[in-house]
C-alpha cells in the first residue's frame, strides 16, 4: 500500500513578474501519532485570573512561575465589560518599551505560537497601538496594529522551530506608540513543515498561517478542532460558484492510517468536500473548480491540500489533477495513494510568490478518469517568514568588582587622552582630501572588513569561501554611491532584493543589488552570481563590477544599464516603443550572450531563468543577459543536470518541470517564450484573459497553426514587419518551444535564424516600393559577410567576441573555451 504522505512537486518562482512556478520537493510529516494534548503554555495576559476557553486553561500572567516577563509594563481592563466579550479578551498587558516574555522549553521541535489581540475599550486606545513582535530572531509582525473592523479578536498563528531552553517573545513599540497582548499560546505542534532538504531552505522554519479552509463545509471553531484551530468556509474564495457544489456530509468513521491522524485536520474537514457541479448546462463550468486567494506578493508560501474520497461510488473511479497557478502539482487518485475510500491524505507544495499577489488553486478531472469529477476537502496556506529581527542586549546581573571597575575607568581615561592628542597631531599634518573627488577602486586583494561573510556565514554547514577579493567593495563606498540607499535611487525590486542606482566618486554609474540586510535569503544565488560573472566577460552579458559581504550584507554591483529591462520597453508607457528592427537586434544580442554561456564559457553554463526582465538594455539598446543567481555549470560531456526545478511561470521548460533534468535546451524554451513576448508585447501568463489565451506560448502557437498570428502581434508593429521576416521569426520561436528538448535548436542555431529574419526585414526595407515583399523576400535575401562555425553553430562578428580577462588576451577561441572552466557554482 502506498504511503499516505504524498511526495509532491512544489512550486517556485523568483520574486519577479506575474505568477508562480515550480520550486522543489517539500514534505509535511508527523512528529508522532502518539501525540498528547499539551497543558502549557496558555497565558491570560494582564491578569491574575485563570480562564478556561475551548478545553484549555489560560493562566494569568501575574501568578505563574513557569515563565517570566521583562519590563512588565502595565495591565488594562475592558472598561466596557460587555457580556458578549469572551473572558480571555477582557484584559491585556501594555508595553511602552521593548519587553519580552521568557518561557522554559523542555522538548525541542516545532511549536505552535498563537498571539491574541483584541482592541477593547479602555483609556489607552488599543486600536492605535503600533508595534513589532519578534521571536527566534524572526520578525513576526511589523508595524502591527490590532484595529479590526469586524469587532472580533485577531489571532496570529506561527510555526517556529525552537531548539533552545529559553524561548522569548519580544514586543517593541514603534515611535511614541505602545504594544499590547491579550493572550499567548505556545505548545509543541503535532504537525510540521519539513524544508530541510530544500535547495533554498527556510531558516528556523518560521511560518505564519494565512488561510485555513474547510472546503464544502461550515466554519470550524477551536472547540471542534483537535488543536484549537479556526477553519473558515471556502465559498467566498470560489472563482466561479456555479462550477462546484457541496458533497453530502459523510457521517461514517474515517480510515486513518500511516502519517495522517485527527491532528492533521479534524474529522469535520474530511467529512465535507466540494465536488464538480456536473449538472450545470454550461460546459465551461464542468472543466474545473478554482479557488483564488490574495497573498503577500513578495513572500514564499507553504501549501497543504487535504483530500478524502467521500464521493466515489466505487474505488479507483475518480482521478484528477491539482494545479497551483496553472502548474500541475500532483495527479490525485486516492486508490493509488491510500488504496481505499474515506481515507484522508494530503498533498504539499512550496510556492514562491511574485508581484501578482494572487494564488489560484485548481482541480480538474483527467481525460482518463472514468468519472469526470474532482473533489477537495481542505486547504492551508502559510507564509514563510523571512525578516530577521534584532534582539536587545541583556545586562549581566553578576556582582561588580569595584577595584577592576576603577582600574578600567582610569586606564580608559588615559587611553582617550592619548588618542585625542594623536588625532589632533595627525589632523594638523594631514593634507585635506575631499571624499567627493577621491578616485574609487575596489578593495585590494586580501583586504576588506574583518566582518566578512567569509567567516560569519555558512552554506550547508561549510564556511562561505572568500570568492574574489579583488572584486570586493567596502560597504562605506556603496553607502556613498547610493546616498545610504536613498529610496529616490531605487530602480527595481526582485527576488534577491532591491536595486539602486549608484554613482562612485570617480563618476562611474552602477546598479547596486542589495539583499534584505541579515535575511540570509539568497545566499547560494549570491555566491553563484559572483562565481559565474567573475570568470566570464561578453558583450551581451552584464558585467559584475564588485560585491560586498560586510556586516551580514549581500550586495552585488553591476554596470549600469541605462535603458532598463526589455520588458519595460514592451509594456511600460514610460518608455518609447521599440521598432521591429530594434527588437530583432535585441533578441539576437541576448541569444548570442546565452550561446556563449552554453558553448563558450566555463565548460557550459545554463542560465535557468531566461525572461524579459533579465535582458537589460544599455544606452544604445544593446541587449545584455543578467541575473545568474540560479545558473548551473558543468562539463560539456554531461547531457543534463539533475536538480530541483527553478524558474519563472510562463517561461519554464515543461520537460524540465516533469523530469527535473536540466539541459541547455531549457534555456532555449524560455528564450522561445521571450521571442513571443517581444512579438506580442504581452506577459507569458495573463490570468485576466480567457482560459485558452492565458498562456502566451500555447495561444500564439495555436494562432500560428490557424494562420492568425498577425492578429495577435503588438499593434504598434502593424505595418512594420515584413511578412517573410515574421514567418522566419515565428518559426524560430516555434522550434524553441518544442515539447521534447531534443527537438529544439541550439542557441547558436536560434541566433542564425534570427539574423536571417533581420536580413529579410532589412532587404525588404531596401527594396523598391512596387516590389512584392511576400513573393520576393526569400529570393532577395543575401547573407552578410560572416562565417558560420559548425562547432559553435552561430555567426561571429568581430565586435561580438567575448570580452575576456587579461589572462586570455593571447589565446585562440578554442583555447579560451577550454580554459574558461568553472566549478559548479552551487
Amino acid at each position: 500500500m502506498a504511503k499516505l504522505q504524498i511526495q509532491s512537486h512544489g512550486i517556485h518562482v523568483p520574486l519577479f513578474p506575474i505568477l508562480l512556478c515550480l520550486l522543489q520537493l517539500a514534505s509535511l510529516h508527523f512528529i508522532s501519532l502518539a501525540y498528547n494534548l499539551p497543558d502549557k503554555y496558555f497565558i491570560n495576559c494582564g491578569s491574575k485570573e485563570n480562564v478556561n476557553a475551548s478545553r484549555r486553561s489560560f493562566t494569568g500572567d501575574l501568578n505563574s512561575g513557569s515563565f517570566s516577563i521583562k519590563n512588565h509594563g502595565s495591565t488594562v481592563k475592558d472598561s466596557n465589560q460587555s457580556m458578549n466579550t469572551p473572558r480571555l479578551y477582557k484584559t491585556a498587558r501594555i508595553f511602552r518599551q521593548q519587553s519580552w516574555y521568557e518561557f522554559e522549553i523542555n522538548d525541542f521541535g516545532t511549536y505552535v505560537v498563537r498571539l491574541h489581540f483584541f482592541a477593547f475599550s479602555s483609556p489607552d486606545d488599543l486600536s492605535k497601538a503600533i508595534f513589532d513582535v519578534s521571536a527566534s530572531s524572526f520578525l513576526l509582525l511589523h508595524n502591527f496594529t490590532a484595529k479590526n473592523s469586524t469587532g472580533s479578536p485577531l489571532i496570529k498563528e506561527f510555526f517556529l522551530s525552537i531548539n533552545t531552553a529559553k524561548f522569548k517573545i519580544y514586543f517593541t513599540p514603534q515611535g511614541s506608540s505602545f504594544a499590547f497582548i491579550n493572550a499567548i499560546e505556545i505548545f509543541l505542534s503535532p504537525v510540521t513543515f519539513n524544508t530541510s532538504n530544500a535547495t533554498n531552505s527556510i531558516p528556523s522554519s518560521v511560518l505564519q498561517t494565512i488561510y485555513r479552509i474547510n472546503v464544502g463545509g461550515q466554519a470550524i471553531n477551536p472547540d471542534d478542532d483537535t488543536i484549537w484551530r479556526n477553519w473558515e468556509p471556502d465559498d467566498s474564495y470560489l472563482y466561479d460558484p456555479n462550477s462546484a457544489k457541496n458533497s453530502p456530509f459523510y457521517s461514517n468513521a474515517l480510515n486513518y492510517e500511516g502519517g495522517v491522524s485527527e491532528f492533521t485536520a479534524p474529522d469535520l474537514v474530511y467529512q465535507t468536500a466540494k465536488e464538480m457541479n456536473i449538472i450545470t448546462s454550461n460546459a465551461s463550468n464542468n472543466s474545473n473548480i478554482t479557488w483564488s486567494f490574495d497573498v503577500n506578493k513578495t513572500a514564499r508560501h507553504a501549501v497543504r491540500v487535504h483530500f478524502c474520497d467521500i464521493i466515489s461510488d466505487s474505488p479507483n473511479t475518480i482521478y484528477f489533477n491539482l494545479y497551483i497557478n496553472e502548474i500541475m502539482v500532483q495527479e490525485i487518485n486516492s486508490f493509488l495513494i491510500v488504496d481505499q475510500q474515506d481515507a484522508p491524505f494530503y498533498c504539499n507544495a512550496t510556492v514562491e510568490s511574485d508581484d501578482s499577489g494572487v494564488m489560484n488553486i485548481r482541480i480538474s478531472p483527467t481525460s482518463e478518469s472514468p468519472a469526470k469529477n474532482a473533489y477537495l476537502n481542505g486547504l492551508e496556506i502559510l507564509e514563510i517568514m523571512k525578516g530577521l529581527a534584532s534582539v536587545p542586549k541583556e545586562t549581566d546581573s553578576k556582582k561588580i568588582n569595584i577595584p577592576i571597575v576603577i582600574g578600567s575607568v582610569v586606564g580608559g581615561l588615559a587611553l582617550i587622552c592619548i588618542l585625542v592628542v594623536g588625532f589632533l597631531y595627525g589632523l594638523k599634518r594631514r593634507k585635506p582630501k575631499s571624499v567627493e573627488t577621491s578616485d574609487w577602486s575596489p578593495v585590494p586583494a586580501f583586504g576588506g572588513s574583518s566582518h566578512s561573510r567569509g567567516t560569519e556565514r555558512t552554506i550547508n554547514g561549510s564556511p562561505v569561501p572568500d570568492l574574489h577579493l579583488r572584486l570586493k567593495i567596502s560597504f562605506a563606498e556603496i553607502q556613498f554611491a547610493t546616498k545610504n540607499f536613498d529610496p529616490k535611487l531605487l530602480i527595481g525590486k526582485g527576488g534577491f532584493g532591491n536595486v539602486y542606482k549608484g554613482t562612485f566618486s570617480n563618476g562611474t554609474k552602477v546598479a547596486v543589488k542589495r539583499s534584505a540586510p541579515g535575511s540570509g535569503q539568497g545566499l547560494p544565488e549570491f555566491q553563484t552570481e559572483i562565481m559565474v560573472l567573475s570568470k566570464i566577460r561578453h558583450r551581451h552579458l552584464v558585467s559584475l563590477i564588485g560585491y560586498c559581504d560586510e556586516r551580514f550584507e549581500m550586495i552585488l554591483v553591476y554596470e549600469f544599464m541605462e535603458n532598463g529591462t526589455l520588458r519595460d520597453h514592451l509594456y511600460s508607457s514610460n518608455f518609447p516603443r521599440l521598432s521591429w528592427k530594434q527588437r530583432l537586434e535585441i533578441c539576437i544580442g541576448a541569444g548570442k550572450g546565452l550561446h556563449y554561456l552554453h558553448k563558450g564559457a566555463a565548460g557550459g553554463i545554463i542560465h535557468r531563468d531566461v525572461k524579459s526582465t533579465n535582458i537589460l538594455l544599455d544606452e544604445n539598446n544593446v541587449a545584455k543577459v543578467a541575473d545568474f543567481g540560479l545558473s548551473k555549470s558543468g562539463p560539456l560531456d554531461e547531457t543534463h543536470v539533475s536538480t530541483s526545478v527553478k524558474g519563472t511561470l510562463g517561461y519554464l521548460d515543461p520537460e524540465y518541470f516533469r523530469c527535473q533534468q536540466l539541459t541547455e535546451k531549457s534555456d532555449v524554451y524560455s528564450f522561445g517564450v521571450v521571442l513571443l513576448e517581444v512579438l506580442c508585447a504581452r506577459p507569458p501568463i495573463d490570468n485576466l484573459l480567457p482560459r485558452e489565451q492565458m498562456n502566451l506560448a500555447e495561444w500564439a502557437l495555436q494562432c500560428k497553426k490557424k494562420g492568425l498570428l498577425e492578429e495577435i502581434i503588438d499593434p504598434s508593429l502593424k505595418g512594420q514587419v515584413e511578412p517573410n521576416s515574421l514567418r522566419k521569426f515565428s518559426e524560430t520561436a516555434e522550434k524553441c518551444l518544442q515539447e521534447d528538448g531534443s527537438d529544439r535548436p541550439t542557441m547558436g542555431d536560434v541566433v542564425w535564424d534570427l539574423e536571417y529574419s533581420l536580413q529579410l526585414q532589412q532587404t525588404a526595407m531596401r527594396r523598391a516600393p512596387n516590389e512584392d515583399s511576400t513573393t520576393n523576400g526569400s529570393s532577395a535575401f543575401i547573407l552578410p559577410n560572416v562565417q558560420r562555425l559548425h562547432s559553435l553553430s552561430t555567426t561571429i562578428d568581430r565586435d561580438d567576441m567575448p570580452i575576456l580577462n587579461d589572462d586570455f588576451s593571447n589565446t585562440t577561441s578554442d583555447e579560451i573555451f577550454s580554459q574558461l572552466r568553472l566549478d559548479d557554482a552551487r
